[in-house]
């Protein structure tokens, strides 16, 4: 069964009609040892200027998920990650773009985060404080929040084992 496309924004027109190209993005679910993750602000002048979302960007042609989010964090946030974890994936449907999120878990980087692009970051936890938060941005958190509520739940049967 195929998976439903997440619309954004749905009484807003599509740009380029019922038949455009899908775009592919890399996106880096940074996670702390803590558990804390990160979320940056859109830069000024991109759609949906100054919303949260888990860093990342349109992939290349030719390139992996895991190079183009390597090249995407090192561009915008001056770190070098280490090992990726690819994750889920997500087709969002936004006025201006039909987008394929690709989200990969990233749990090691060197460098310290610079902001690049002008933006805005925040270590969050569930639930986060931050807002808006992008569409895209929302199954993550329910993603990351039932891993939680998985997690606890294993936790507490191996507790009273």
């Amino acid at each position: 069964m195929k998976k439903p496309t997440l619309v954004a924004d749905a009484a807003l027109p599509r740009e380029g009609g019922a038949d455009r190209a899908v775009v592919e993005v890399a996106v880096g679910v940074l996670i702390q040892a803590n558990g804390d993750f990160l979320l940056t602000s859109r830069p000024v002048g991109k759609v949906y200027e100054g919303y949260w979302e888990f860093p990342g960007g349109k992939l290349e042609a030719g390139e992996t998920v895991e190079a183009a989010l390597a090249r995407e964090l090192h561009e915008e946030l001056g770190i070098t990650i280490g090992a990726v974890t690819p994750w889920k994936v997500e087709l969002v449907d936004y006025p201006h773009a039909l987008v394929r999120l690709n989200f990969c878990k990233v749990f090691s980087w060197t460098g310290d985060l610079q902001m690049r692009e002008a933006q805005s970051f925040a270590w969050q936890r569930l639930p986060v404080v931050v807002e808006p938060v992008l569409p895209g941005t929302v199954p993550v958190l329910q993603w990351l929040a039932s891993e939680r509520r998985f997690m606890g739940a294993t936790h507490s049967i191996a507790a009273h084992a």
